[in-house]
């Protein structure tokens, strides 16, 4: 099978190699329309010309950043971490751009570091932990740093977009508890200044009607563990709990297994996020995986059209699918 050229990419938008080459590269002004067309043709036909390298190449940095405010023991033990970096890296690598991971620790930190990447450190952001009332995304504009949001941020803002619907396995699985009998279903959320965690606990509480049962953790382990003690505590407690992340689950199904209950007989457990041990558990436990791979992929390619200068875009990955296991069996 032949390699596609920007022949090829000229002959699909319909304009000049040329014209291509100047779309890509900025030397020469083009029209949006244009640039449009090739920035199409060109993600139609799965090209990455050397011309793009090139482009890359002589804007500031030659890398990409994300920034994370959050304790480095929670990204360690968390699973969608690793994989949403290998999939930005698969794309970076295309164009050998680097990228530039930072954590921070408080709001402070993240600011100076924002301010750092605009002024040379970064040719653009991935935002990610998006939050309800987010500061970052207009302080981010205000610096004129290109960005591109990884959630479904629902604020006005001219910034790209990667959307996951994180309602809907929620949804879904307690619809399956309930038809296997349970009433008294229980919510151990995320942070819920989160967009994701906010998105899954409004679906709780619409599918439930009240918020008796829903506590806030944070995706620690400790926090799964603590607050299914709570839980189980109650006089009338619950016989089933959705967790917002399997580290947390996979405390809380050990918690209640050292109290002498039965998984899934006296009580079912889910997590999200599909840990790769939560399939080989005893019991096995019923998750959501999220293919944050794909929502990396697709966060990094709109950012390096971005940084080429295509117009903003919303993409929706639809990835989330929900593994029922033995522990709600």
């Amino acid at each position: 099978m032949s390699r596609t050229t920007i022949a090829d990419v000229a002959r699909e938008a319909g304009v000049t190699k040329a014209t291509v080459s100047h779309a890509l590269s900025g030397n020469r002004p083009t029209s949006e329309e244009t640039r449009a067309k090739v920035l199409a043709a060109a993600e139609k036909l799965n090209w990455v010309p050397s011309q793009s390298a090139r482009a890359l190449a002589t804007s500031r940095a030659n890398t990409v950043a994300v920034v994370l405010a959050r304790d480095p023991a929670v990204i360690a033990n968390d699973s969608f971490f690793p994989a949403f970096i290998a999939g930005v890296e698969s794309v970076l690598a295309e164009t050998e751009t680097g990228l530039l991971l930072q954590v921070v620790t408080d709001r402070a930190a993240e600011e100076r570091a924002y301010r750092t990447l605009s002024h040379g450190r970064a040719d653009g952001a991935l935002l990610l932990d998006l939050r309800t009332d987010d500061w970052r995304v207009p302080f981010l504009d205000e610096l004129g740093l290109p960005t591109v949001l990884v959630g479904a941020y629902d604020q006005p803002t001219d910034f790209s977009c990667v959307r996951t619907d994180d309602a809907a396995p929620v949804r879904e699985l307690i619809a399956h508890l309930r038809a296997a009998g349970h009433q008294r279903i229980a919510h151990i959320s995320g942070p819920l200044a989160y967009v994701h965690s906010r998105a899954r606990a409004d679906a709780y509480l619409a599918e439930v009607g009240t918020d008796e049962l829903l506590r806030e953790g944070d995706f620690t382990a400790a926090s799964g563990r603590d607050l299914t003690e709570a839980l189980l505590a109650l006089p009338d407690r619950p016989t089933a709990i959705l967790y917002s992340n399997d580290t947390m689950a996979i405390a809380g199904l050990s918690f209640a297994r050292s109290q002498g209950l039965a998984i899934p007989r006296d009580l079912a457990i889910s997590g999200f996020d599909d840990d790769h041990l939560s399939a080989h558990l005893s019991p096995a436990l019923t998750s959501v995986s999220s293919d944050p791979a794909a929502r990396g992929r697709a966060a990094a390619r709109i950012l390096r059209d971005v940084i080429l200068g295509a117009q903003p875009r919303t993409e929706v990955v639809d990835s989330n699918v929900v593994h029922f296991r033995e522990s709600t069996a």
